[in-house]
């Protein structure tokens, strides 16, 4: 089992881009320092949906790597997410994220597996292979219940128990299973750090989880820090408090028609909260409705955050 800690806030960085769509890896330096230097962030997690890692070329991949993981300087893992379908290809990806400075890895579904389902021991066969093959330590991510990737009890135990694998990222997104699921993934792998990244479902799922790996972190890390604090806590009254002071931003940030809208939103924020200069997104992405960066500055505003 690694010592990598990731017990607390992990954010997932968004990609910053010029006005011409070029990645900006001057503003990627700006944000990974920033988030790092906040008490209690543990980790950054690049290349994730809110960082477009999908987006971009192989090259551009390894250049924000390089450049999140100049910007921490050490301080704090960075984590890359690994999103190529066959399992040959990300472990080369793997390869290149060790290359470029990534601590660990967040090993995607196989995306064939959304539509289609997987077959039974493809997604251990994947997660042994790309392990063995890069050496980089991985987090089981558990997609939602509502697509037919999501690992049913059996897989994710058999997962978990696989060298390498030392943490879970968990977005059910199925309170159901998540409060009949996540006991019995404690009890079998206590060493098991669980992370949830149910963005929009924060105070339910608090009370269960070592920490949080959400593209929340980017926006409003100062409060999710507190959040985990009284979700270990089990300080139910504290917990709701911050979530009640956050929920117009959660609403501004992913009560949208899409959760990839998501992305669009936190770059808002982040011109908002003077972090970035633009809002700028990558196709298929596309810009928000005229007034959405009013919404999300007054919903900012009325938590303190801004």
């Amino acid at each position: 089992m690694t010592n990598i800690d990731l017990r607390g806030l992990n954010p997932a960085p968004v990609t910053p881009f010029t006005a011409t769509g070029e990645v900006d890896y001057a503003a990627c330096k700006k944000l990974g320092a920033w988030l790092a230097g906040i008490d209690g962030v543990k980790s950054l997690t690049v290349l994730g949906h809110a960082g477009e890692g999908t987006f971009l070329s192989q090259s551009e991949q390894m250049k924000v790597i390089e450049s999140f993981a100049e910007a921490v300087n050490g301080s704090i893992p960075i984590i890359a997410g690994i999103t190529l379908e066959g399992t040959e290809v990300a472990a080369e990806e793997a390869k290149r994220a060790v290359e470029a400075g990534a601590t660990a890895g967040l090993l995607y579904p196989s995306h064939g597996w959304l539509r289609f389902g997987y077959q039974k021991g493809a997604p251990q066969d994947k997660y042994r292979n790309v392990y063995e093959e890069s050496g980089l330590p991985l987090i089981l991510f558990q997609y939602p219940d509502v697509t037919k990737c999501t690992y049913d009890l059996e897989t994710q135990l058999e997962i978990a128990a696989q060298p390498g694998v030392f943490a879970m990222k968990n977005g059910v997104r199925n309170m159901r299973r998540w409060d009949t699921e996540i006991p019995v993934i404690r009890q079998e792998n206590p060493e098991l750090q669980i992370l949830s990244c149910h963005d929009e479902y924060l105070l339910h799922t608090m009370f269960d989880v070592d920490g949080l790996l959400v593209g929340y972190g980017n926006v409003a890390p100062e409060l999710l820090v507190e959040l985990i604090k009284a979700g270990k806590a089990k300080d139910y009254p504290a917990a709701r408090a911050i979530h009640d002071k956050l929920l117009p931003v959660t609403k501004s940030v992913y009560h949208r028609g899409s959760h990839m809208e998501g992305t669009v939103a936190l770059k808002h924020a982040l011109v908002a909260r003077g972090i970035l200069d633009n809002a700028n997104v990558r196709s298929p992405l596309l810009p928000l409705a005229e007034g959405a960066e009013v919404e999300i500055a007054d919903a900012l505003r009325s938590a303190g955050i801004i």
